[in-house]
């Protein structure tokens, strides 16, 4: 038996503008018609900005505000960078949100200004994998996950079958099914300017550490400045040197492409067997409809094999100088409930950060569960790293596209890092 809820009883309104460049921005305002108590209005900030994206965040506001009808929830987006230094000029000014999404390289500043509150009084902390509950730290913590994010290899299946070639599983596959195809004048991957060739650098630089348990004791000798990051990058990084000097990407094409949005509507044209991006896109690829069947495959980076990397994703964190701080933590612990969390995951073709939770049922990325489960993987923005990876690594494949040599490129990376160390 189904049952209504009267229409006056609330009255959701969305609002997405249209996208531009790096300015757009979607609203989603809850008008209350009732008047009984006090009507507390927070803020909530993110970068999620696509319209399927933020009609799920629509779905969970508008539950929780039919549950707590005293409290309005807005939400505001902005899309890629513009989003973070947006953030960082709204918390400087004092302007900041209530509820907002983080990344690994903001919460860095943030924290330093002691701007974020702490949330270790959520009942739903426990929830969470350990593995998840390690990144957040012990005692005082400032962000909570709602995905674990998965980066790895779109392959036009139907392609590669029309030239008799496999989904490779090793890096020497991989530059072996590369190869073949620039001899016929394809350039076989896709890339853009952001996180294609950072995860590739990044996980061939630290897969071996992680799978010895070793991150721990070498991110702190990193942070110290004891070690440097060109000793664990530059093997990743020469690959990236490799596959560009190879022709096995457009290096000038590359430097001219958003991530998720240009190489999307570049890989569904069918002209390439491969693009490197977030698994995330998986949905939004199918649902530009490309005329070939595609998956989502781990990286063959590896000698032997394939990994992935991943990422403590869409972190949400609460201003320590919000004046509706009880109304925020009660959103933040709605949103992070169990059958709110995997729907989120779900839309985001994502891996659930909680125990028991499931991957995405999307079929593209199936393929990356066994690898997941497995533990071949590495944390591309590990909360143990106080360095700026997220944005130095993504300088570092900038320049190789450029044309700079590997050499001076791991030598910037190390003085930028060098100089962000805290004594």
């Amino acid at each position: 038996m189904s049952r209504k809820i009267p229409a006056l009883l609330f009255f959701l309104t969305l609002t997405i503008s249209a996208l531009t460049g790096c300015g757009g921005k979607n609203r989603v305002v809850n008008e209350d018609t009732l008047n009984s108590g006090e009507i507390v209005t927070i803020t909530f900030f993110g970068n999620k900005y696509e319209p399927d994206n933020v009609i799920v965040i629509e779905q969970i506001m508008s539950e929780f505000m039919m549950e707590n009808p005293n409290i309005r929830v807005s939400y505001e987006s902005l899309k890629g960078t513009a989003y973070f230094d947006a953030l960082e000029k709204r918390m400087e000014s004092r302007k900041g949100d209530d509820i907002f999404m983080v990344n690994h390289d903001s919460l860095l500043k943030l924290e330093e200004k002691g701007q974020l509150a702490d949330l270790s009084g959520l009942s739903t902390l426990p929830d969470f994998t350990d593995e998840m509950r390690r990144q957040m730290g012990d005692g005082r913590i400032t962000w909570v996950p709602t995905t674990v994010s998965v980066f790895g290899l779109y392959c036009n299946l139907d392609l590669l079958k029309e030239h008799k070639q496999q989904v490779p599983g090793t890096l020497k596959e991989w530059e072996a099914v590369c190869d073949y195809f620039v001899n016929r004048g394809i350039t076989p991957v896709i890339a853009n300017n952001d996180i294609s060739l950072k995860t590739l650098a990044i996980g061939r630089g630290f897969y071996q550490v992680y799978q010895d348990k070793r991150q721990t004791e070498v991110l702190e000798r990193l942070n110290s400045g004891d070690e440097k990051l060109s000793e664990y990058l530059t093997d990743g990084f020469s690959t990236v040197e490799s596959f560009i000097s190879k022709g096995y990407l457009d290096a000038d094409k590359a430097l001219k492409t958003q991530k998720t949005s240009d190489d999307l509507k570049e890989f569904i044209l069918g002209e390439s067997p491969f693009m490197l991006t977030g698994a995330w896109a998986a949905g939004r690829v199918d649902r530009m409809n490309p005329d070939f069947q595609f998956e989502v495959a781990p990286l063959p980076i590896l000698d032997d094999g394939s990994m992935l990397v991943i990422n403590p994703d869409t972190r949400l964190s609460v201003n320590a100088d919000s004046e509706h701080f009880d109304a925020a933590m009660k959103f933040v612990e709605y949103f992070t409930k169990a059958e709110n969390i995997q729907r989120f995951a779900d839309q985001q073709s994502s891996f659930s950060p909680l125990k028991g939770g499931n991957p995405s049922s999307v079929m593209e990325i199936q393929p990356l569960i066994s690898c997941y489960e497995s533990g071949r993987t590495v944390i591309g923005t590990d909360d143990f790293l106080k360095l700026p990876i997220w944005d130095l690594t993504a300088e570092a494949s900038q320049k190789l596209l450029a044309g700079e040599s590997l050499k001076s490129t791991m030598s910037w990376l190390d003085q930028q890092a060098q100089e962000r160390i805290v004594p």
